[in-house]
């Protein structure tokens, strides 16, 4: 049974800084792509970024240049380094696991979820 656990969400005001946590637990996430996606209040759900097994990433324009996506492997966790929030960065944020090799945009295509995190970016 593969299990991701998402933490580090929180408050935090503009312009601030929050790393956000994906655990993995039943799947070697070295070995599958990851990808972080969020859903905020009222909309769809939107992919952030992802990270492919040779460690790869593909960042979504809404987040290039203050959020980045990194793995370590001996402890089988992803994380989501967030910088220079803003308040249309509030959302759940949702880390995913899939087969490789592709790193994917689209949510279904993955096959597992986390429970999500919660981000609020204060004005």
């Amino acid at each position: 049974q593969v299990q991701l656990v998402e933490s580090g969400g929180g408050l935090v005001q503009a312009g601030g800084s929050l790393r956000l946590s994906c655990a993995a637990s039943g799947r070697s996430l070295s070995n599958y792509v990851t990808a972080w996606f969020r859903q905020a209040p009222g909309k769809g759900r939107e992919y952030v970024v992802g990270i492919n097994w040779t460690g790869s990433t593909n960042i979504a324009e809404s987040v290039k240049g203050r959020f980045t996506i990194s793995r370590d492997n001996t402890k089988n966790t992803v994380y989501l380094q967030m910088n220079s929030l803003k308040p249309e960065d509030t959302a759940v944020y949702y880390c995913a696991t899939k087969q490789r090799p592709s790193i994917s945009w689209i949510w279904d295509d993955y096959d597992y979820w986390g429970q999500g995190t919660q981000v609020t970016v204060s004005s």
